[in-house]
């Protein structure tokens, strides 16, 4: 017998459309108000400047020709798809995993937009100390980073071999 679909952690999925609704409006502020590479000061140690990623995390893989497009639109599509099972397979009560799945989703979804739309990722947070800049981020990566951070949160918070993962 199947289990409802709102029993599951599938219930958390209007979080993802949460993380692409933000991520996207935010994006498009920037490609429509700024030119690449303008940097507006909003306080010390930060400032919101257009860039545009080719690569992954870090500009990784950036400067190989293209075909690292596909390579991570991808990763991001398998990661959607693992993570859309383990919501289905996670009780909806579990908030701290299905959160973090959802946030992780919603982030691999945005930048997966970017690279299908535009071929690059709309990057444009800038923390930076002196001279020193941190690599300059989005939305989405903020939900991905969160994301990862809660489930190795819930790792501390559930004692191994005790996880009270609901069947249904």
């Amino acid at each position: 017998m199947r289990k409802p679909l709102l029993s599951t952690g599938l219930r958390w999925l209007w979080l993802v459309l949460v993380v692409i609704a933000i991520d996207f409006g935010s994006k498009m502020w920037i490609l429509n108000n700024l030119m690449l590479h303008e940097s507006i000061p909003v306080m010390p140690h930060f400032n919101i400047f257009y860039a545009r990623n080719y690569g992954a995390a870090f500009s990784f893989l950036a400067d190989k020709g293209g075909w690292q497009r596909f390579f991570f639109a991808g990763i991001a599509i398998a990661i959607v798809i693992a993570l859309l099972v383990m919501m289905y397979r996670t009780a909806a009560s579990q908030k701290l995993n299905n959160i973090a799945y959802a946030l992780i989703m919603g982030g691999a979804l945005g930048n997966l937009f970017d690279r299908a739309y535009h071929g690059f990722v709309v990057d444009f947070i800038d923390f930076y100390v002196g001279d020193w800049h941190f690599a300059t981020f989005n939305i989405a990566d903020c939900g991905i980073c969160i994301g990862a951070a809660l489930i190795v949160l819930e790792g501390f918070l559930t004692p191994s071999g005790k996880q009270t993962q609901e069947k249904g």
